[in-house]
């Protein structure tokens, strides 16, 4: 008489394999939703947002969350080099100036109060000479600078004193308040009119 195979005898061979796959998958998806919901969370309440509410809105553990990103500075580069990315790519663009790199950065000044926190304390910070700044913040806000820097000829309002760039980033950034992003636009672009800046189009970059 033959024995039929049990349930794990006819289990295929790799199926002992599904579980390290299923992690890892998991684990993606995991860090796919903790980047998003901290790119709600500090939108909304700055870099200051605490994990644990991060955590919580991506519908997993503090443990979790400490696994894939091991301190606030990490769970913020994550989030905001985007930012920084886009305002980079405008950038590199054969046609672009500094009116529309301006614009993309003003996008992004009014869709994210964390973003807005990097370059005002940043330019708060060469403003007086103040210290504290994270390295993290100091890192996204210099590459935003030469970002801008780039595009700067002589002449233009923003290509004074060597620290004059970021702390005008910094005036508009403090402008940048309201219940809506439209009325946030229309205060950044107040502010850069006040400084005497052309400021192109404010959009997203898409390439």
């Amino acid at each position: 008489m033959t024995q039929r195979p049990t349930p794990d005898q006819r289990r295929p061979a790799n199926d002992e394999r599904r579980p390290a796959n299923d992690g890892r998958r998991a684990a993606a998806r995991n860090r796919a939703a903790l980047i998003a919901a901290a790119r709600e969370i500090y939108a909304e309440s700055g870099l200051n947002a605490p994990l644990s509410a991060i955590a919580r809105r991506a519908g997993v553990g503090q443990g979790v969350l400490y696994r894939h990103f091991p301190d606030r500075a990490a769970v913020a580069t994550a989030v905001l080099d985007e930012n920084v990315r886009q305002i980079e790519q405008v950038a590199a663009e054969p046609a672009a100036d500094i009116a529309l790199v301006l614009g993309v950065l003003t996008w992004h000044q009014t869709q994210s109060a964390a973003f807005i926190s990097i370059l005002h304390a940043e330019g708060a910070s060469g403003a007086s000479g103040a210290s504290g700044v994270p390295a993290y913040a100091t890192a996204l806000s210099e590459r935003v600078e030469r970002a801008l820097r780039g595009h700067l000829a002589p002449g233009h309002p923003l290509a004074g004193e060597r620290g004059d760039l970021m702390v005008a980033v910094a005036m508009v950034s403090g402008a940048v308040t309201g219940p809506t992003r439209e009325h946030r636009e229309r205060r950044a672009l107040a502010a850069w009119r006040l400084l005497g800046v052309e400021v192109g189009p404010v959009r997203p970059f898409e390439e």
